[in-house]
């Protein structure tokens, strides 16, 4: 292992060793202890219909119980977030009756996302066009869906949960105030394989465990895999970030992204302090 990535893993955070149900335990407690920290009433999650929503939405759902028991209210609020109809609509709804929410609100983000592309595309179209034109429709939806998701919270006394992990933030895959802004991320510092893992051991049936990860944004490609995207499996990026050794290919291709995407994992950036003389 070279000590570039040894130094990804720690920023990472992720662990040497993996104990399903004690990762399982420690991510409701910390759940718990910061909703309870914050003062706030509500955990909102919006739910794709990919693992790492329902990962998520299944630790939610544990962790709203835990407070009840302990005589704190708490919700949790599961959101649909579509734009218009959304192609693996049936494995959302799946996962909502597994996860079995509070409350469910569903906000059809096209309208939102189509009028602001409009507006953009009459004032700097030249910006947006071209071969292009689909990533940035894309973005402008993920952006969209935190908008929503931070009014229902902003309502609720809620805090929005991100579904950002250790496999996403290595290769950037995210979209930067979109669904990579969120005010509390339970699944950081795990690979893919580990969320799998926390998902089957919380019951989740196997072919959506399994699916095939996509961040469904690009119009023109929809649910295109997370993989055609990078160019690597997810079981490459997991070795990666479990210290194991990779081919030379993939290790340059998980390198490069990393270090592209620096930008999305650091705060914005400020001018050093200069002291007066």
């Amino acid at each position: 292992m070279t000590t570039e990535q040894q130094d990804i893993i720690r920023k990472l955070g992720v662990a040497p060793v993996f104990d399903v149900w004690r990762e399982i335990e420690r991510r409701i407690a910390f759940l718990v202890e910061y909703v309870r920290s914050s003062g706030s009433e509500s955990l909102v999650l919006g739910i794709s219909g990919g693992i790492d929503s329902l990962t998520a939405g299944i630790l939610a759902k544990r962790t709203v119980r835990v407070l009840r028991d302990a005589d704190y209210d708490a919700r949790f609020v599961a959101v649909r977030l579509p734009y218009g109809s959304q192609a693996d609509e049936h494995d959302a709804e799946r996962c909502l009756a597994i996860i079995d929410p509070d409350r469910t609100v569903t906000i059809d983000i096209k309208p939102a996302t189509d009028a602001l592309m409009r507006s953009i595309t009459m004032e700097a179209g030249e910006f947006i066009s071209g071969r292009r034109h689909h990533f940035h429709l894309g973005n402008i939806k993920a952006r969209q869906r935190m908008i929503a998701q931070y009014a229902l919270a902003g309502g609720d006394k809620g805090l929005v949960i991100g579904t950002d992990h250790a496999a996403e933030a290595l290769m950037g895959f995210y979209t930067k105030f979109g669904d990579g802004a969120a005010d509390i991320l339970p699944l950081a510092g795990l690979n893919k394989r580990r969320i799998r893992s926390i998902a089957r051991q919380l019951g989740a049936p196997d072919d959506l465990v399994f699916k095939t990860p996509t961040a469904d944004l690009e119009s023109d490609t929809p649910l295109k895999p997370d993989e055609d995207v990078y160019g690597v499996t997810y079981n490459e990026i997991d070795d990666f970030l479990e210290g194991k050794e990779i081919d030379t290919l993939s290790m340059n291709k998980i390198l490069s992204a990393y270090r592209a995407s620096a930008h999305k994992r650091a705060l914005p950036v400020v001018p050093d302090t200069v002291s007066r003389t």
